[in-house]
Formats: C-alpha cells, sequence, structure tokens
C-alpha cells in the first residue's frame, strides 16, 4: 500500500530518461541505496518523484521525506533554531497506513513520536533512566520499524539540512539494512564535506547493491528541448534555448520559473539582439537571498563586486572591487563556493547563471553600488590586456561619471573603426550621443558615426541620431555640411527615403562648397546618379556636369577618388558611352570599402545594360575588395548584385535559398532587401508556378525598394503583366505596367525599360490599343539612341517582332524575331531568348504557318534548361490550344489520397470562389485539366462541394 497518492507529472523528464532507466533496477534489488547529489534546482526532487512514481507496484511500499532548511540567525533570534530530532522521518512514517505484523515491543518506544500510529504500536516500555539509553531506544525502535514494513522505498532529501539523529538513523539503517529496503538519498553536493556524497560515510556491506548519481544541469540543447515542451511548441529557435541556457544556467526549477513569469510567452522564442531580459522570479530572488544570509560579511562583499562585474573574474580583481586584500578575498571565495552561490572555473569565479547574478546584484545596497562601479572601473584600467573599454564605461555610467563613460565608448569606437568593424563602431558611436557628451564631443562624435555608419547595416535610429545633432546649430559650416552629406547616403542607401536623401544632400552643398571643394564635388557627383524615382535623368546630368567642373580644384586624393567612382557610376548607369572611358580613370589607390562600392555599382550597371562580361568583371573585383574589410552594408551589397546578375543569366540552380537567406538577412536595408524580394517573386513564379506568392513577394519589393536604378520596379511589373496575360488579363497587364511607365517617361531613363517594355507592348496588342503599343516602341528607340544599351536593344527589336502580331503577315516578322532571339543568347539571357521564340512560335502556329511547332518546343527546351516550370506549362498550353498534342512525361509522381501540389493549388483558388475557367487562366492550365483536378481534390478530401474544400484543406 502506497503512502501518498501518484503525484501527475508530464510524460517525460527532459534529459533524464537514461539516468531514470538506470536507477530503477537499482531499487529492484534490495537492499539497495540510490544516492543523487546535485546542486538546488537541478531536479533531484522532480527526478525522486519520477523514480518513485515507476518503483510503486502492489507489493511495494513508498515514502517520502525531506529534512527542512534550518533558521538562520537574525536580529529577533540570534541564535540558530534547534531542529525536532528524527523530524523528516516523523514526516514520512506519519502518513504510512501499513500495518505491520509481529512488531517488536522496542517499536512501543515511538508512541510519543508517532502519535498518529499508536493504534499499530505495542504499549511504550518505561521510561529509560538514562538519555542517552532512551535516544538509542528510538534509534533501535525506528530502525525496527523501518525492518517491519517489509518491501519499502524510502526516499530522504536534502541531506545537507538533516539533523544529528536523522544522520544517525540514516548511518544504521546503511550498515544493515532491512532486506526489503530501498533507500533513496539527495544533497546538494557543493555544501557537503564528505568525499563520497554524504553527511556520513556511506559503508553498506557487500551485498547490498549502491549507485550514485551526479545530477548535472540541463545543456543548451536540453534547456531548448524543456522549454519547447513548457510552451506546448514543437521546438525553439537554437538562439533563443542558449539565451534561456545563459538566464537560468540549464537549471529546471529555473527554467520553468522563468517561463511561468514572462507575460508573453509566445514572444520568448522569437528572439532579438536587442530583446531585453526575462523578468526575475521572486521564487529565484528569494533563493539567492537566502544562500546569501548564510554567508558572513566578507564573502557577501565578494559576491556583491562580483554581482557588479558581472563577467567571471580572477581573485584579485574581486578583491579589488569588494575592498579586501586577497587572503581574506579567497576565504570569502571559499565560503561562497559552499553555499554554492558562485562557481569556479579557470582560475576566475561567476555566478552559476544570469538570473542569479541579477538576484545578488538587487540585494546589494543602492548607495553601495556606485561605489562598487567606480572601483570596478578603475580595477578594470589597471588589468593588462586590452582595456575592456565598453565595460568601463559601462561601470562609469552606473558610477553617475557620463564624461568617462562617454570617453571610453568614443575610444571603444574608434579602436573597431581602425580594425573595420563598421557595425560595432557604429553601435558605440550611438552609445556615446545617448551618453549625453558636452556640446564639443557631441559634434565630433556624430561627424565619426556619420562617416563609419556608412558600412554598417544600420537602422533608423543612426539617422535620427544625426538630424538630432543638426538640430543644435553648434556645428560650423564643415561638420554641419559633411553630416548632412552623409545622412543623405544614410537615407540613400539604407533607410528607404528616395528623394529625400537627394534633397538632403542637395542641402548640404552650399556649407560644403564654404570649406572644401571636394566634399561638394563628392555631394554633386552622388545626387548626379540617377534613379526611377528621383528627379529626370536631365537634372541629374546637370548635377554631373556641376561635379566635373570642380574636379580640377579637387587636391584632396580620397575625395577626387570618390568624385570619379561617382562619376563612373552616374554615367554608367544613363547608359551614356563615356562610362568605360570614366571607368578607366579611376585611380589605382582608391580604398577598399570605395572599390568595393564603385565595382558592385557597375558590375549592376553592366548587368542592366547588358555587358555580361564587364559585369563579370566588375563583380569579382567587388567581391575581392568586400572580403579584405568588414563592411556589413557593402557585403550586402555585392551580395545582392551578384544574385540578381545570376538570375538575368538565367543561373537559377539553388538561387532560390540564396534569395531566402538574403531576404531573411537583409531586412535591415530596403534596397537591398528589395532586390533579395524581387529576386525570391521571380524565382517563385517561373520555378515553382506560385503566382499568388510570386505577387505577394513582388509587390513587397516595389513598396521596399528606396531610389531603385531600373531593377525592381520594371522586373516586378513586368513579371506581373505576364501572369495577368497567361491568365487571359490583357487590360490588368497594361493596368501593371502603366505606374512604372510613367516613372519612366517622367525620369527618361529608358535604358532601364528592358524587361517591361515587351510584356507592356504584348498587353497594349492584346487589349486592342495597338496604337499606344507604336508609340510605346518609338519612344522606346527614342529613348535609347545614342546609348550604350545593349539589352535596352535587344528589347526593342522583341517589341518590333511582337508588333507584328498586330499588323497581320509580314515578310520580315521571322527575321525580326530571329534576330531578337539571337541578340538575347548574344547577351547570355537565356530566358528572355525563350521568351521570343515562345511568341514566334505561337505567331507561327495562329497564322498556320510550317515551323510553328517546331520553335515553341525550342523555347520549352531553353525554358526547361533553366527550370522555368511555369513557363514550359503555358507553352505546352499553347500548343494544345492550337490542336498540339503533347505528351505526358512518364514516371510521374503518385500520390494516393493526398492531394498533389497542383490539385491543392486548384482547390486553394476553387475555395475562393473562383471558375474552373479562372483558376485555369490563373494556373496557364486547360479548362478540362481544372476540371479533373477539381474533381479528385473533391474526392480525395471526402466533400461533396466546392464551398466545403476550405475547411478539409488545412494550411
Amino acid at each position: 500500500m502506497n503512502a501518498d497518492p501518484p503525484i501527475p507529472l508530464p510524460a517525460a523528464l527532459t534529459g533524464r530518461s537514461a539516468l531514470l532507466d538506470g536507477l530503477r533496477p537499482v531499487l529492484g534489488r534490495r537492499p539497495s541505496v540510490v544516492v543523487i547529489t546535485g546542486e538546488a534546482g537541478v531536479g533531484k526532487s522532480r527526478l525522486v518523484r519520477e523514480l518513485l512514481t515507476r518503483t510503486r507496484s502492489s507489493g511495494t511500499l513508498t515514502l517520502a521525506a525531506r529534512c527542512q532548511e534550518p533558521d538562520a540567525p537574525s536580529l529577533y533570534a540570534p541564535l540558530p533554531y534547534a531542529p525536532i530530532p528524527y523530524a523528516p522521518l516523523i514526516e514520512a512514517l506519519s502518513r504510512c497506513r501499513h500495518r505491520p505484523e509481529d512488531l517488536p515491543p522496542v517499536t512501543g518506544a515511538l508512541r510519543g513520536l508517532l502519535p498518529d500510529l499508536a493504534d499499530l504500536l505495542p504499549p511504550a516500555p518505561p521510561p529509560a533512566d538514562d538519555p542517552r539509553a532512551g535516544q538509542h531506544r528510538v534509534l533501535r525502535a525506528l530502525c525496527a520499524l523501518t525492518a517491519s514494513l517489509g518491501k519499502v522505498v524510502l526516499a530522504v532529501e536534502d541531506l545537507q539540512w538533516a539533523d544529528e539523529s536523522t544522520v544517525a538513523f540514516l548511518r544504521a539503517v546503511v550498515s544493515d539494512p532491512p532486506p526489503g529496503l530501498g533507500l533513496v538519498l539527495t544533497a546538494r553536493s557543493h555544501t557537503l564535506q564528505g568525499g563520497d556524497g554524504l553527511p556520513f560515510p556511506l559503508r553498506p556491506p557487500a551485498h547490498v547493491v549502491v549507485a550514485e548519481r551526479h545530477l548535472a544541469p540541463l545543456s543548451p540543447a536540453e534547456t531548448g528541448a524543456m522549454a519547447a515542451g513548457l510552451l506546448g511548441a514543437r521546438a525553439v529557435p537554437e538562439e533563443f534555448a542558449e539565451r534561456l541556457h545563459r538566464w537560468t544556467g540549464g537549471l529546471p526549477y529555473v527554467i520553468e520559473e522563468v517561463l511561468r513569469e514572462w507575460s508573453d510567452t509566445t514572444a520568448c522564442p522569437a528572439g532579438a539582439a536587442g530583446q531585453p531580459e526575462p523578468p526575475l522570479p521572486a521564487s529565484v530572488r528569494r533563493a539567492v537571498v537566502e544562500r546569501l544570509r548564510h554567508l558572513p560579511s566578507d564573502a557577501r562583499r565578494v559576491v556583491a563586486a562580483a554581482a557588479v562585474l558581472g563577467d567571471p573574474a580572477p581573485v584579485h580583481l574581486l578583491g579589488a572591487v569588494a575592498g579586501l586584500a586577497q587572503q581574506e578575498t579567497r576565504r570569502a571565495l571559499a565560503a561562497a563556493l559552499k553555499e554554492g552561490v558562485v562557481r569556479a572555473g579557470d582560475g576566475t569565479y561567476a555566478f552559476p547563471y544570469e538570473l542569479a547574478r541579477r538576484a545578488a546584484y538587487e540585494a546589494v545596497a543602492e548607495p553601495e553600488r556606485p561605489v562598487l562601479h567606480l572601483r570596478a572601473a578603475r580595477a578594470l584600467t589597471r588589468c593588462t590586456g586590452p582595456l575592456p573599454l565598453v565595460r568601463v564605461a559601462e561601470h562609469y555610467r552606473c558610477a553617475g561619471l557620463l564624461t568617462q563613460a562617454v570617453r571610453c565608448l568614443e575610444a571603444a569606437a574608434d579602436r573597431a573603426a581602425r580594425g573595420g568593424d563598421a557595425g560595432t563602431a557604429t553601435d558605440r558611436y550611438l552609445d556615446a550621443l545617448r551618453g549625453a557628451p558636452t556640446a564639443v564631443v557631441r559634434d565630433r562624435v556624430a561627424l565619426k558615426l556619420a562617416r563609419v555608419a556608412l558600412n554598417a547595416r544600420t537602422g533608423p535610429q543612426v539617422p535620427a541620431a544625426l538630424r538630432e545633432v543638426l538640430g543644435q546649430c553648434s556645428l560650423g559650416p564643415g561638420p554641419s555640411g559633411e553630416i548632412r552629406l552623409l545622412l543623405g547616403l544614410l537615407l540613400r542607401n539604407q533607410s528607404g527615403s528616395g528623394l529625400e536623401a537627394l534633397e538632403e544632400i542637395a542641402r548640404a552643398v552650399p556649407d560644403l562648397l564654404a570649406v572644401s571643394t571636394g566634399q561638394a564635388a563628392r555631394a554633386l557627383a552622388i545626387i548626379a546618379i540617377p534613379s526611377l524615382k528621383g528627379w529626370p535623368v536631365g537634372e541629374h546630368r546637370r548635377l554631373l556636369a556641376e561635379a566635373e567642373r570642380l574636379l580640377p580644384q579637387v587636391d584632396e586624393v580620397d575625395l577626387r577618388s570618390a568624385v570619379l567612382a561617382n562619376r563612373a557610376t552616374a554615367l554608367a548607369l544613363m547608359g551614356d558611352p563615356s562610362a568605360w572611358d570614366a571607368v578607366a580613370d579611376l585611380p589605382e589607390a582608391i580604398t577598399v570599402e570605395a572599390a568595393a562600392r564603385v565595382h558592385a555599382n557597375l558590375a549592376g550597371a553592366a548587368t542592366a545594360l547588358g555587358h555580361p562580361e564587364r559585369a563579370r568583371a566588375f563583380q569579382a573585383r567587388a567581391w575581392q575588395a568586400v572580403r579584405t574589410n568588414q563592411a556589413p552594408y557593402l557585403e550586402a551589397f555585392v551580395e545582392t548584385t551578384d544574385m540578381l546578375a545570376a538570375f538575368t543569366s538565367g543561373r537559377w540552380a539553388g538561387l532560390l535559398e540564396r534569395a531566402e537567406r538574403a531576404e531573411e538577412q537583409y531586412q535591415d536595408v530596403p534596397d537591398f532587401h528589395a532586390e533579395a524580394l524581387l529576386v525570391c517573386g521571380l524565382l517563385r513564379l517561373h520555378t515553382k508556378g506560385q503566382t499568388d506568392v510570386a505577387r505577394r513577394l513582388l509587390d513587397r519589393a516595389v513598396g521596399t525598394t528606396a531610389l531603385d536604378t531600373g531593377i525592381v520596379l520594371t522586373s516586378a511589373a513586368a513579371a506581373v503583366a505576364r501572369v495577368h496575360l497567361a491568365a487571359d488579363r490583357p487590360a490588368q497587364a497594361v493596368q501593371a505596367v502603366e505606374g512604372v511607365l510613367h516613372h519612366v517617361r517622367r525620369t527618361g531613363a529608358w535604358v532601364w525599360a528592358t524587361a517591361l517594355a515587351p510584356p507592356a507592348v504584348q498587353a497594349l496588342i492584346r487589349d486592342g490599343r495597338d496604337g499606344e503599343a507604336h508609340r510605346l516602341v518609338a519612344e522606346l528607340a527614342d529613348g535609347i539612341a545614342r546609348r550604350d544599351a545593349p539589352a535596352a536593344r535587344a528589347a526593342l527589336l522583341t517589341c518590333r517582332a511582337l508588333l507584328t502580331t498586330a499588323t497581320g503577315p509580314q515578310a520580315g516578322s521571322d527575321a525580326l524575331h530571329a534576330a531578337a532571339t539571337e541578340a538575347w543568347a548574344a547577351l547570355e539571357r537565356p530566358y528572355e531568348a525563350a521568351y521570343v521564340r515562345e511568341a514566334w512560335g505561337l505567331r507561327l502556329l495562329a497564322a498556320g504557318a510550317a515551323g510553328g511547332r517546331t520553335v515553341l518546343h525550342e523555347a520549352i527546351a531553353a525554358y526547361q534548361d533553366i527550370d522555368a516550370v511555369w513557363d514550359v506549362l503555358r507553352c505546352q498550353r499553347g500548343l494544345r490550344e492550337h490542336g498540339q498534342v503533347t505528351v505526358r512525361r512518364p514516371g510521374a509522381l503518385g500520390y494516393g489520397d493526398h492531394l498533389s501540389p497542383r490539385e491543392r493549388a486548384v482547390a486553394r483558388l476553387a475555395s475562393l470562389g473562383l471558375s474552373n475557367r479562372e483558376i485555369a487562366r490563373e494556373l496557364v492550365l486547360s479548362h478540362r485539366t481544372v476540371e479533373h483536378h477539381v474533381a479528385r481534390a473533391l474526392r480525395k478530401l471526402g466533400v461533396s462541394s466546392r464551398t466545403e474544400i476550405g475547411s478539409q484543406l488545412g494550411p
């Protein structure tokens, strides 16, 4: 019969299953002794409860007892409270209603200790004359009662607090255990003096089975698994598991308390670099403070010093902050180690987990904290090795010495900037500005911040900080102009501010002219770089001419290099034939950062214009430069430029995964994020046929880009137009391109209309607007005249070939299509070449001319080479619509009673209320194919109508 009811527990103990499986057989081979040690909160009690639960059987009695911590001396009770002898055993046995047989008379001595069992015990013997004899009689009685229980498992926990009488009983039982006894003992390992982990020697007879186990904290992976179980999730992110392990030290009790106290557990696993620490559970605070109460005063001083320092610290550093000599510090540490308040490792001492440190820090009296922080700052400055400037700054800040804190932060930022770590330097300069520096220091730090932030992937906090400094009006014309210039560059490159960035840089020019012709020329050259969301190309040309006029007066090498680099970029993006001469004028001594920037710009321009060999050469130089410099912004710049080139040249294998990684990583830089979204959307469309997903991604790309240089807006609009054309929605296709065409006409940047013009012409023709299509082609021809833009010229050939579909059969139609195909092939653009072949083949089939089927099959083969699945399906539908039978490839995958991906896509659209004909247009399928897919989906889902599909389809 069991002494207490089963305790409801979770299905599994994280990280303890193997230990439980090993201990259970030990308790089955009685007499046996199991010893479990470990620090507080590691899960000893939880393990014992689970072990007792698994040990229970119809013939086994389980008893559990716990030794209580004695009260520490206080002002009102200066002496420790004397524990009741045998208290944990009395607690366990009093709950036992098992009626033993043939109890020896000596057990009657327990009537006074166990009044609840008086009716089960023999009469009490007469009182002993000698108190020691009486105590011995009680000990014999307890041993006899335990033996009479038969098959029993007795668990006694927290032996570090056991009274002398309980220790005497356990020593006696271990030395001569009853045959049916299984004994489970737990203790805190860090407080015990015995070498075998118990407060008394463990010397059982040879026939007793003994198992001693030390319970270690959970690993980070096990911590994550436990958190997932508590949060009801399948898993938590690895980053969150690592942080939770740092907060809790892997102690299950603390993990449970943290996740119980967290007000928004759904946000816990998300994690972020600046996410605040979790709340400190009151139970954890009480446990730490209770341990501190047991420490002598010097030990509490050392613990306070460790809490202030935070990081693991050696003896001399802890002594310096605590104000103790080295020998006193070592004695104090020994006491703290004994109580488990700190841990030792590699010559340093620290708290077992972060929340324990926070609890100890909060226990330090408020007036004492600044004193300790000041000692810590001064002690750290005397340490050998690189000065931990950020830690010193934080201690100065907590000590109330803000000037010294700002000085340290500025020095830390300077050191990071010298080492090429732009991201860290930016963060430190921002921290220095937040420290309320004097006006002189503030202006100096702001200028440094503006210079270094260009090569870091910053958020909105940097522009906000720079604007705040500019608003103080304490800067002279030179610093004010340079900061405004750099602010404009940040807004242009990283903050998605578009025209605002150009206007900010333009406002900087008068201040810069007053102090530096070179800086003014640099500013003019920057805003001379055109954009679809910028000013007309003519205005950018005027600004470039102003920069070129100032160039002879620029003597500074770096500034002259910057002007020349931006000049080359601007001319290349305009399609100016002189751009490549401007590239040749770039100096050899250009800095690494400038080299990465200008060559990435030139690679992107060369790709867009249609110079693949030049694009590869520029891209290789950009990669070479960025790999020698820690500049996150430039790395992202070169990576997205490379992805766009890979898409353009049809190198699509593995590109979607790469683009999705970039989309996740570059969300803090709008233009790079937009380019990653663009590539994701285009590949989702062409390689997966996921039109809805693709359109969402493309819409996000358009809404994200700041100063698009002819890539994102045009390519996204062209793709959306193709989706509408494939679904036979020419009017919507025209609407998809109208907004971007307005930007092209407004700016005059026709060299950027390469991707846009062909589907725009095709949409206008199919919508019956032939005249507008002809005018658009004429505008394109005028816009790229005298421009070095081979891709735009190939697009012009394509548009002229497409116009022949509106004017009827023409002798030159085949020649135009062939010329356009060859032009795209020469530019290493397989997708566009296949697109022209598709249009050509469909035109021939529609006219009943020979060769149409062959040309369309050539287009299909070209699409298949680059895995353009959606485009292959569109071509195959075109063949079917013209009476050409397509043969299904053998070996198609079977899905049994599960929906295939195509059936799921059809079912999803059907559940939204689309007709079969609308679904066929959306997914580029025949009407009959859609009917078959809908019928199969209804059968597999077990529903009778389309309105029931949504509830069965799932996410």
